[in-house]
């Protein structure tokens, strides 16, 4: 059975302790050896600032912090640790100092020092400016040769970096106050990280225009440092206080419609189980996602089983099709494939085989319009979509032929940089990001996000060739916060960003196992890192059924107040009325829901309830509920860590 702190975030280990800490009018706050949420006042000025390492293929290490010490006034603060970045070849050391003064002044300097020999595409400190308050905002960049720029933070996700070669980069935080960082130590530049839904600009060294990777051997050294200053121009206006109560308002605007929601097949599901089959049809599923490749000798039984699994489900198929333009066999085999199988079939993702892409290219125009008649052959009902099955940045930098689509299609997962929760988290805002800056350029086309996942499935940014997984290394692809309540607040987060922004579909996860929504009836095939209970139902299941429960709902719209701690989705369908709140954060808070007058009953997927809902699902969906009226429009809804509160109006 898994512990408490494993059913709340995934791992046995307490949350990270995070430390509060203040340099005159600026409040940061130090998290397992990194600056979060810098602020002025209400408003954050940097989102975080702290060391990476990436190595030959792009993976982000973790860093371990050990001899942290911590010295601090009430206006002043010194920090010292020493972290180790260790997998595999990579071996690093960084020792870091960060130093905060009573003008506000802060800075954060890294000497370190290559332990082993390995090879690195980037070391160094990287500085995260928030979206949500610099998007659109003017800045001046002050370059390495002297000269200055002045630039916009963009507003639309850039496909490539907005400023090159800065030493310093400033912008105004209220009007009369501006923030400016100086970096040192390397060249920086900045990326837009909305391209992987991190909800951040990011400012980082070792330009893309240089070769990687590059080898360091013992004793090479990074030596670097980032300056956050505050200048006032006339009046310095005071900071507001912080942080403010949490409130999620419910407004009566209809935003969008709840999309579509699909599951994915994974590549070794069996025959479901009858407890299986009622539990997934309780989804109100829409679609099963499987993916093809005709060059694979095991194409037909693949899809002759995702068929029958489909059919019992009684829901159609998402068919991913991988595919080589000129591969005449290929499409013959596929042709014969489906006209003997017939599967019924919502949509089609058409992806080029390696690229995994399909852009308005001579080559991309070529594959849909051979591909294009074959399947209205097959399923003339169904759409054929395409785009990419990586990221969101593979999209923006590789446009689809739009005029030979139904739809678009791209992926999302949360870690393609960092891996800790408070980051997880933090990519919530980026999804909706992705979807608003997509319509700029597929126009009224529907968007199907296929799939999201907590992990990534495979390494789209490979540079070369992966090594094997060491002996008892987990899957690449597995999260143990798959089975934990954090993993069902950040589902609700998800489907609160992309259903307001409006997609069409979202496919989540998979049926069965450790990237499923349930656990098979065997149990976990390695009980001592994901410790789930054999049959169980995932908290996040639960997620994917109160949204299924009211398919085709309107979205509402919903403001909160703190959108790192709290996040909202509310759903009204006929005289059905259904808000389905969470906690971001591994701390109990106290949210106020507002413009939800009447009569209310909440249930609430906590500790206290996870081992019911995970082993007896269908008694705790049975639970009607605490009922609850709302005094003044408004109600106050208690969340312990990472807890799920579904309101339902009575």
């Amino acid at each position: 059975m898994a512990s408490r702190w494993q059913q709340v975030h995934g791992i046995a280990d307490t949350p990270t302790e995070r430390i509060a800490l203040q340099a005159g009018p600026v409040s940061v706050v130090l998290e397992d050896g990194d600056l979060r949420s810098v602020r002025y006042g209400e408003v954050e000025m940097l989102r975080r600032v702290y060391v990476a390492v990436r190595d030959a293929n792009w993976r982000t290490p973790r860093m371990a912090v050990t001899k942290l010490y911590v010295e601090r006034t009430p206006d002043t603060f010194s920090v010292t640790y020493v972290g180790r970045f260790k997998q595999q070849s990579v071996d690093f050391l960084a020792r870091v100092r960060i130093d905060g003064e009573a003008d506000g002044t802060i800075r954060f300097a890294l000497d370190g020092e290559a332990q082993a020999e390995f090879q690195r595409n980037r070391i160094g400190i990287c500085v995260l400016h928030p979206i949500e308050s610099c998007a659109g905002k003017p800045f001046q960049a002050r370059k390495v040769d002297g000269s200055t720029e002045f630039g916009v933070f963009p507003l639309a996700i850039s496909a490539h970096q907005p400023v090159l070669d800065l030493g310093t980069l400033s912008h105004e935080v209220l009007p009369g106050l501006t923030a400016t960082v100086r970096f040192e130590g390397d060249t920086f530049e900045m990326e837009d990280q909305r391209n992987w839904t991190d909800a951040s600009y990011k400012t980082y060294s070792t330009p893309l225009r240089l070769p990687v990777p590059v080898t360091l051997v013992p004793g090479d050294t990074v030596r670097q440092s980032v300056t956050l200053s505050l200048s006032a121009t006339g009046y310095r206006p005071a900071p507001s206080p912080w942080p403010l109560a949490l409130s999620l308002t419910v407004t009566d605007e209809a935003v969008a419609t709840l999309p579509e929601i699909g599951l994915g097949l994974g590549p070794d599901d069996e025959a479901l189980t009858t407890s299986e089959r009622d539990r997934l049809r309780a989804l109100g599923l829409a679609h099963l996602r499987v993916d093809l490749d005709p060059s694979d000798f095991a194409c037909s039984s693949r899809l002759r089983h995702a068929r029958g699994i489909a059919d019992s489900l009684e829901v159609p198929l998402e068919v991913a099709l991988h595919l080589e333009p000129g591969a005449d066999g290929e499409f013959a085999t596929l042709e014969r494939l489906l006209r003997m199988l017939r599967p019924h079939v919502r949509r089609w993702l058409v992806y080029q085989r390696g690229a995994d892409s399909v852009e308005d290219t001579a080559e991309g125009r070529a594959l849909l319009e051979r591909v294009r008649p074959l399947l209205a052959a097959i399923a003339p009902n169904a759409a054929v979509a395409s785009g990419t099955n990586a990221y969101f940045t593979q999209l923006n930098r590789g446009r689809p032929p739009v005029d030979l689509l139904d739809g678009v299609c791209y992926s999302i997962n949360p870690q393609v940089h960092a891996y800790d929760n408070s980051s997880v988290v933090e990519t919530l805002a980026g999804q909706a990001w992705t979807v608003e800056s997509a319509r700029s350029f597929v126009g009224g086309l529907p968007l199907h996000i296929s799939p999201v996942t907590l992990r990534p499935r495979f390494n789209a940014n490979a540079t070369v060739a992966e090594p094997p997984a060491l002996p008892g290394e987990r899957n690449s692809a597995v999260d143990p916060r798959q089975m934990s309540l954090l993993g069902a607040a950040w589902t609700a987060g998800s489907l609160a960003s992309l259903g307001a922004a409006g997609v069409a579909s979202v496919t989540y996860y998979e049926a069965l196992g450790w990237c499923g929504v349930l656990e098979r009836a065997a149990g976990s095939v390695d009980p001592e890192r994901f410790p789930s209970e054999p049959g169980s139902a995932f908290p996040l299941y639960h997620v994917l059924a109160d949204a299924g429960e009211v398919a085709g709902a309107e979205v509402l719209r919903v403001l909160v107040s703190d959108a790192l701690t709290v996040t909202g989705l509310a759903l009204r369908r006929g005289s059905q009325m259904r808000v389905i709140v969470a906690n971001l954060t591994p701390e109990p808070h106290s949210v106020t829901a507002l413009g939800v007058a009447g009569d209310w009953r909440l249930r609430r997927l906590d500790e206290t309830t996870v081992q019911q809902a995970t082993t007896q699902p269908e008694a705790f969906r049975a639970e009607k509920g605490t009922p609850l009226t709302a005094e003044g429009g408004h109600l106050q809804v208690r969340l312990p860590p990472y807890a799920v509160a579904r309101l339902d109006r009575v």
